[in-house]
């Protein structure tokens, strides 16, 4: 995983942008400590987001709640989404 400092991201942005895009992620340092992870939108989220803009699905911001008595293969999409948020 590439670090860029503050300055060099800001110099720089566009590169930066472009690499993840390509996939790679980003460790943001201010004054040698990292401070931040810059890395491409999940797949989940896409697919979420795609879903919204279809009139397919609700989401009003808050915290999803998850489904009573129906079992997911894998992990549940509530838990994807929370995960994400962190």
């Amino acid at each position: 995983m590439e670090h860029a400092g503050i300055r060099e991201l800001k110099n720089k942005l566009s590169s930066y942008i472009s690499k993840v895009r390509e996939g790679e992620s980003l460790i943001v340092t201010d004054h040698g400590i990292e401070v931040a992870v810059i890395s491409p939108v999940s797949l989940e989220r896409r697919c979420m987001i795609s879903l919204v803009k279809d009139g397919q699905a609700q989401w009003s911001g808050g915290r999803p709640k998850g489904c009573e008595g129906i079992k997911v293969k894998g992990k549940s999409l509530s838990g994807t989404i929370l995960e994400e948020r962190q």
